[in-house]
């Protein structure tokens, strides 16, 4: 168990028991205590003393009272509890929390082998057939619908206070429903238990992880979202979903921050396709050297950008151009000599947009040398 979870479980003893409390790991060192300066030092000689007694009894030496924590999960680790006084009261205390502390550390293990499950049931680190029998071992509702969001922290820096895993444990306190899974240090999946599959309901809980990690944390989040796995064993593709999300998200919706992947569209289709097949279709669509000339003419791509925000509508979009009808109508059939297409005709303008989306995917690729 974590020294950060011993100190929190300590920190509540002594605000009732006021006594300096804190315990021993069982090579000697003092991996928690209340009074934090001593965290940390080595007390060897308490265990070689303990262990030389036939008993496992209270013991007492140097004003402190010592007894061994009962451990029914690993009891081959042996920690030892120590309390201040060699009192009476000191001895039946320290006796009684060990036990509290005990069950208290196989509750904290139980949890963190529930996390450590689904982190391999999501990397695909357990096989198929032993996903529900472990399932069935620690408790889990097999057929529980869950959904995996795959939380990116681009901004984040190692060497800040507060890193990811603790922002996001701090939103998602049920850890008996939500698992937050750190990946690395920049990455968090979160398995939620949603009210319900709808798709308002699942990025509501998107945007508000992104507007409490901005507003609260002052950091940015980018949220991917897989799809409803309706058992455990769905969550690798729950999980697969996100990261497609978050990759075909940075390449055709790089302004969002939060990308569901029900939501990708044809940019998915896109994503899919081996990258020789969309050259192909690119030389096919547009003329020799109309790319190349199309990059080099901004103001030619601000207007193909507005036009198709604009639902192809001449008339609006010249109105967001702040441009004359009969200035951007020139401006189209200059596209069109270029190109050999005609936004202004729909088939024409279906073959750009999805040709502009293979050209930037095709951009996002690494180059091979």
């Amino acid at each position: 168990m974590s020294g950060k979870a011993f100190c929190s479980i300590l920190g509540k003893y002594k605000d009732i028991i006021g006594r300096e409390i804190g315990v021993i790991d069982e090579n000697g060192n003092i991996v928690a205590c209340t009074d934090s300066a001593k965290t940390g030092k080595a007390k060897e000689h308490i265990c070689h003393e303990m262990k030389s007694r036939k008993t496992k009894d209270e013991y007492q030496k140097d004003g402190y009272t010592y007894k061994y924590v009962e451990r029914e999960a690993d009891p081959g680790a042996e920690y030892i509890l120590f309390m201040s006084g060699e009192d009476a009261e000191a001895s039946k205390m320290v006796s009684l929390l060990s036990v509290s502390f005990g069950s208290f550390e196989n509750l904290h293990d139980e949890q963190f082998n529930r996390l450590s499950f689904m982190k391999n049931v999501i990397l695909d680190n357990v096989l198929p057939g032993d996903i529900f029998v472990r399932a069935k071992e620690l408790n889990f509702q097999e057929n529980a619908s869950r959904i995996v969001y795959l939380v990116k922290f681009p901004a984040y820096a190692s060497k800040r206070d507060i890193n990811p895993i603790d922002i996001m444990q701090s939103i998602f306190p049920d850890k008996a429903k939500d698992f937050v899974i750190g990946l690395d240090e920049k990455d968090i999946a979160l398995i939620r238990e949603p009210k319900n599959d709808k798709t308002e309901e699942t990025e509501k809980v998107a945007k508000e992880i992104v507007s409490t990690v901005s507003s609260e944390f002052f950091t940015k989040a980018v949220v991917g979202i897989g799809g409803p796995a309706a058992e455990i064993k769905d969550l690798s593709r729950s999980f697969k979903e996100a990261q497609i999300a978050l990759e075909v998200g940075k390449v055709f919706e790089n302004e969002k921050e939060v990308i569901n992947y029900k939501n990708l569209g044809i940019g998915r289709i896109i994503y899919q396709l081996p990258t020789t097949l969309c050259e192909v279709f690119l030389e096919e669509v547009f003329k020799s050297g109309a790319l190349e000339s199309l990059d080099r003419d901004r103001e030619s791509l601000m207007t193909i950008q507005n036009f198709f925000e604009n639902n192809l509508n001449v008339s609006e979009t010249s109105r967001k151009l702040f441009v004359h009808r009969n200035t951007l109508v020139y401006r189209l059939e200059k596209i069109k000599k270029l190109t050999g297409l005609d936004l202004r005709e729909f088939e024409h303008a279906i073959v750009f947009k999805v040709a502009l989306m293979v050209k930037k995917y095709l951009s996002s690729r690494p180059v091979k040398y």
